[in-house]
């Protein structure tokens, strides 16, 4: 048996119309969202981020911001 490989783009909107015909808008979209997986390496955008950091300095910032008035 052969199966037609159809194009990504279309699976992704057949996959869509039928979940939000299924389960509605709302929860199409917290699906979708559940299984995001994003994009980026956080790890070494952490790293160059927080470099000029240490941990008492991150303490500290978080200590002072906490005794601002909301």
């Amino acid at each position: 048996m052969i199966i037609e490989q159809r194009p990504m783009c279309e699976v992704i909107s057949d996959a869509i119309h039928i979940l939000t015909s299924q389960i509605g808008h709302a929860n199409t979209a917290r699906f979708i969202n559940y299984f995001s997986v994003g994009f980026g390496d956080y790890t070494e955008e952490r790293k160059q981020l927080f470099a000029k950091y240490t941990v008492d300095d991150i303490v500290k910032e978080i200590k002072e911001y906490k005794k601002k008035p909301n």
